[in-house]
């Protein structure tokens, strides 16, 4: 059982409900027998200074409240701490995708999630992945990394308040397919080959799942040492309303216009500017020009407590 936990609570979580989640939490907490304190994000990027100030405080336990955004700025702060000195990370799920946390084989019933992590009895050495855009930019992510489509399904995404969940995303892949069908001429080295696409998105997978409930890569396991490559060519309008039923159902792959592989390291540049998401974080949006980056999988990066 971890000596010393620090808890990081996104308090604008689950539509601004989390609060009230971590106040019903709080009988939990106090039965941990170790010392716990905890703490609350009040801007974008906090709990990524606060997870790297925690490990110098020498916990030895971060856990994440909140969605998929929370347990990425959590984990990138932790990736900035040296590997010797890196706490364990732990995931409360109360966001709206929640899909590391659902790779990991947490509940998301909260109580009984906060009580697991803090035994800690399942603790597992998984593999994270570096993105480096071509200025140099790094960005750590756990889950999944979208390009084109699905990183402009997520901007969309973000401009929904009334709806959550997984029907904020389908209701945002519906405008995007309207409104965003731009493929782009890519260029992709990986370790092993090279692919010239015409292509309206590439995911690159450490997890199975994103969006809440569509399994891009169903094989992708976080333990593997390597990241698959899911991507959609050049489609009709049409073509993407079809897919996207075979997406939430992990069957897309029997369509010729899908290609799916696997790699260890990655290069990719586009004629067109690059419009990315980090586990459903915006990491270039509109009006960006970047055109290159590079991805690679650190195996087993970090120690998660698993469902």
């Amino acid at each position: 059982m971890p000596r010393k936990v620090k808890l990081i609570l996104n308090p604008m979580a689950d539509m601004g409900r989390a609060w009230k989640t971590a106040n019903d939490l709080r009988p939990i907490a106090q039965e941990f027998k170790g010392e716990l304190t905890w703490s609350g994000t009040v801007y974008p990027t906090h709990a990524i200074e606060l997870a790297r100030q925690a490990a110098q405080e020498g916990c030895d336990m971060v856990i994440a409240m909140g969605g998929d955004g929370t347990a990425h700025e959590v984990m990138n702060g932790l990736m900035q701490v040296p590997a010797e000195k890196r706490p364990i990370m732990g995931v409360v799920p109360i966001g709206s995708g929640n899909d590391f946390a659902w790779s990991m084989g947490i509940t998301q019933k909260s109580a009984y999630a906060l009580a697991h992590m803090l035994k800690a009895e399942n603790v597992q050495a998984v593999d994270m992945a570096l993105l480096t855009d071509e200025h140099g930019r790094k960005e750590y992510f756990d889950n999944t990394l979208g390009i084109g489509f699905d990183a402009v399904v997520t901007i969309r995404s973000h401009k929904l308040p009334i709806v959550k969940g997984f029907l904020m995303y389908l209701t945002a892949v519906i405008q995007t397919i309207i409104l965003n069908h731009n493929p782009a001429k890519m260029k992709i080295e990986t370790d092993t080959e090279q692919l010239d696409v015409n292509a309206l998105m590439v995911t690159l997978c450490n997890g199975p799942r994103e969006g809440g409930g569509f399994m891009l890569s169903p094989e992708s396991k976080h333990d593997d040492g390597k990241l698959e490559y899911v991507i959609v060519n050049k489609v009709s309008r049409g073509m993407m309303f079809r897919l996207v039923p075979e997406f939430m159902n992990g069957t897309h792959m029997r369509f010729e216009q899908i290609r799916m592989g696997e790699f260890k390291k990655l290069t990719l540049t586009s004629d067109l500017p690059l419009y990315i998401h980090a586990d459903g974080e915006v990491f270039t949006s509109f009006g960006s020009n970047l055109k290159k980056i590079s991805v690679e999988v650190l195996p087993e990066a970090l120690r998660v407590v698993k469902g």
